[in-house]
């Protein structure tokens, strides 16, 4: 590297000398034009009063000079560095196929040739990562797909096996309902394993519409009104009064917010309350969902959006694979919305960010 910029350095001197030599040939020829005015009397009367004016001038002449042939000398060099800026800005941009002409061999040249390998080579690991990435989803979902039919069978015959068991108090009865709970269990981390990977395929598409946020909430909370019991929880609902209107796929944002529902009762059953509160706040619509249960150690909070990252004392709970907060990260993203999460005084936020409509 040390040796390229000396070359450079070599090459600038190089031009300035050779700049200065040609203004010091255009000067020559300026003096032979002087020595021949002077045979005129008066010029050369002329020229002895004002000497020294006509050295300040024929020096900065020679220096005009320099530079204009200097500027000239390296035009060329100076656009081909700004068109390969330019692709440098392109390629930040995410654009990989673009391509700058090799014209010279000199540094400028090498400098074109290391750029277009580079953005080669980083299409080439981009493409490449894609591809395992499409493949690790396709992989997922194969295997989901495989464990979901067997399971559910086996979910069946131990329903029936526990309908036909009245004594309740057999092991039979017993061990059949753990098994039961825990096929229910495994079904559900499946089930998540498999939302995840459809949520990153590339040709998930949404369906979107103008929906009521307000009334959407409204409805999960009441499909939690059985959860929250089971936990002695009590929902409070804060509302804005106008109605709020978002452009969103109902389905998907129905399942954001049953896994935030589903987070904050979990870990905040040692909490009395479940708050869910909905205001608007810069053409936005801002929905904070908070239990003051467990909270979240702020070491933590950058990284609960993660997939398979559980926290503290909730990486112990073994019925949950860590992806629920991960789905919902990504759902958001796919409708340009934001979510974060907050913990303080035994206090833990979720919040939720919608462009209105």
């Amino acid at each position: 590297m040390k040796m390229k910029g000396n070359a450079i350095k070599t090459k600038l001197v190089l031009a300035i000398f050779k700049s200065a030599g040609l203004a010091g040939i255009c000067m020559i020829f300026l003096g032979i034009l002087f020595i021949i005015a002077s045979s005129s009397l008066r010029f050369s009367i002329f020229f002895h009063q004002h000497f020294l004016a006509f050295m300040v001038l024929f020096f900065c002449m020679f220096v005009v000079l320099t530079l204009v042939f200097f500027l000239l000398s390296i035009r060329d060099g100076l656009q081909y560095l700004e068109e390969i800026t330019t692709t440098l800005e392109v390629i930040s941009r995410g654009d990989l196929d673009i391509h700058i002409p090799e014209r010279t061999s000199d540094e400028l040249g090498k400098m074109a040739r290391t750029v277009n390998v580079m953005a080669r080579k980083l299409k080439g690991a981009i493409e490449e990562e894609r591809r395992l990435e499409k493949t690790k989803n396709d992989l997922i979902t194969n295997i989901s797909h495989d464990l979901r039919t067997p399971l559910t069978s086996t979910l069946g015959y131990l329903e029936l096996i526990r309908s036909n068991t009245p004594d309740q108090e057999s092991n039979l009865w017993r061990y059949t309902n753990i098994a039961l709970g825990k096929c229910k269990d495994l079904k559900n981390l499946i089930d998540q394993l498999f939302e995840y990977s459809k949520l990153h395929h590339t040709k998930m598409t949404m369906h979107q519409v103008s929906i009521s946020i307000g009334e959407l909430l409204e409805q999960v909370i009441i499909g939690f009104i059985p959860a929250l019991q089971e936990v002695n929880m009590t929902y409070r609902l804060s509302f804005a009064d106008e109605k709020l209107m978002v452009d969103v796929d109902p389905l998907l944002l129905t399942r954001v917010f049953d896994n935030l529902m589903d987070n904050a009762i979990r870990y905040g059953k040692d909490g009395e309350y479940l708050d869910v509160e909905l205001i608007k706040e810069d053409q936005q619509a801002v929905i904070h969902i908070m239990n003051y249960g467990n909270s979240i150690a702020q070491a933590d909070l950058p990284y609960v959006f993660q997939r398979f990252y559980q926290v503290g004392q909730r990486s112990a709970d073994t019925q949950h694979s860590g992806l629920g907060l991960a789905i919902v990260k990504r759902i958001m993203d796919m409708h340009h919305g934001t979510v974060e999460a907050f913990s303080m005084n035994n206090k833990t936020v979720f919040e939720v960010r919608l462009n209105l409509s």
